[in-house]
């Protein structure tokens, strides 16, 4: 690639989200709030019992319930009205339900989507700005059974893990430093075993308050990389970090686990080893013993997935070291060719406190350009999992160009800035930077690429 088309796609990619998140921050929440407003419908104002206990129980109450990780609970029509100016800012501005896409550009289906409508979003407004109303109770639905954080949230689905495999305890101090624990564990593998499923859950009720984030990296002796599972593609340009089989998962809040489509799989090989990297920090009162469990559940024995879902973490700052001068908005930006035809299963952004959008671009070998997701409106204590709908996970070719940009605000303007006046670089804790991406990537054999690109194709021309 030439030096000019380089910074064409530069020039390109920059100036389009720069405008949409200056748009956004620069609007007052009651602006907002009010544009949202507008666009619902005449009538009565929406009550707590028929129109705003049903949003709670889909899109927050997982989260806001006794003993689960939000700072306030939200089932019951006391406790939010109690909250409700909060909750109408939060709602307004898209920081909650944790959803931070920008709806206005790229792919917009997928499996894990907890965002708001506008319509719901103006109902919740439009409550609160009518002070509340309760309404008639014998209109709320009844309450829900919420999942409970301490079982494995797969279970429903798979039953209990095949494996369960426990970090060595972690005593985390009231006060200190992060600490980042790395210890080993033996998975007790005796045979090969494909995985379907993967979930990390930290302790309840406190691990999820201490832990900030969670790496597990497979020690396992492969040999030559497995044949039929376009081994070649998985080496990268520079820049990325193909972690081969080697990354297994990795876990921060906003993020549950990893299911593989029935195609695709991780593989354990005996005498495999979990070494684990648990990112703790102080929460103002000891947690003793602390331990991070990883459950894993399998494929049937005998089955091979015809694919292997590669976990890359994907390095924007590449080169850069993340040079943020004081009082400044950086912007960073990398460059992955793949090796081979492709299927890209998620994207999830990960930057800290100074973070503010990231995007994910493809520039196929035919030169056309798309914008695969963006995320304009990041929040560097949510690090969610955007997991694509399998009818559009993009399927992209040998030789497309992913182009990954990120954004970084180092000015007194960004709320989340702990200190404005810092020369900032990369670094492991919350208050240095980071700017990378984990992206799983699934590479297909020519023919099945083709005949996955052949069928989605037919689908598209197929009338409802």
């Amino acid at each position: 690639m030439t030096t000019s088309t380089v910074a064409l796609l530069v020039a390109a990619a920059v100036a389009a989200p720069v405008v949409s998140l200056s748009a956004q921050n620069n609007v007052p929440v009651a602006t907002v709030a009010a544009n949202i407003a507008s666009r619902s419908g005449p009538g009565d104002p929406p009550t707590w019992a028929h129109d705003v206990a049903r949003i709670m129980q889909n899109k927050c109450q997982v989260c806001h319930t006794p003993g689960s990780i939000a700072p306030m609970v939200l089932t019951t029509y006391e406790e939010a009205k109690k909250f409700a100016d909060k909750i109408k800012s939060r709602v307004a501005t898209r920081r909650m339900p944790p959803w931070h896409l920008d709806k206005t550009v790229g792919i917009q289906e997928y499996k894990n989507d907890r965002s708001l409508s506008d319509a719901e979003i103006a109902t919740i407004v439009n409550w609160v700005d009518a002070g509340a109303p309760q309404g008639d109770m014998k209109d709320a639905p009844p309450p829900v059974t919420l999942p409970d954080p301490a079982k494995w949230q797969f279970g429903d689905r798979f039953g209990q893990p095949d494996l369960v495999v426990k970090s060595a305890p972690y005593t985390v101090a009231p006060t200190g430093q992060d600490k980042w624990w790395r210890p080993e564990t033996d998975m007790g593998i005796k045979e090969e075993r494909w995985v379907r499923a993967i979930e990390i859950k930290p302790s309840v009720p406190l691990g999820k308050r201490v832990v900030h984030h969670v790496l597990t990296t497979l020690e396992q002796d492969e040999g030559p990389m497995l044949q039929g599972l376009a081994s070649t593609a998985m080496d990268h340009s520079p820049g990325a970090r193909p972690m081969s089989g080697g990354l297994f998962m990795e876990w921060a809040l906003g993020k549950q686990g990893e299911i593989y489509n029935e195609d695709a799989g991780k593989l354990l090989m005996p005498g495999a080893k979990i070494r684990w990297e648990v990112h703790y920090y102080a929460i103002g009162k000891e947690v003793p013993n602390d331990q991070v469990e990883i459950g894993v559940w399998y494929y049937p024995k005998g089955y091979k997935p015809k694919n292997r879902t590669i976990l890359n973490m994907f390095n924007v700052a590449a080169g850069s070291e993340l040079d943020i001068p004081p009082g400044q908005k950086t912007v960073t930006q990398n460059f992955i060719t793949l090796r081979g035809p492709a299927r890209i299963e998620n994207f999830q952004p990960h930057m800290h406190m100074r973070g503010k959008a990231m995007m994910m671009e493809a520039v196929y070998p035919d030169g056309r350009r798309e914008v695969l997701s963006h995320v304009n409106n990041f929040q560097w204590n949510w690090h969610v999992n955007y997991i694509y709908a399998d009818n559009v996970a993009p399927l992209l070719p040998k030789g497309t160009m992913l182009v990954f940009t990120a954004w970084h605000d180092n000015t007194k303007d960004n709320p989340n800035n702990p200190d404005p006046e810092q020369w900032i670089g990369w670094g492991d804790r919350t208050v240095d930077e980071m700017a990378h991406v984990w992206v799983d990537v699934t590479y297909l054999e020519q023919d099945d690429f083709d005949k996955k690109v052949a069928d989605r194709k037919k689908a598209a021309t197929i009338k409802p």
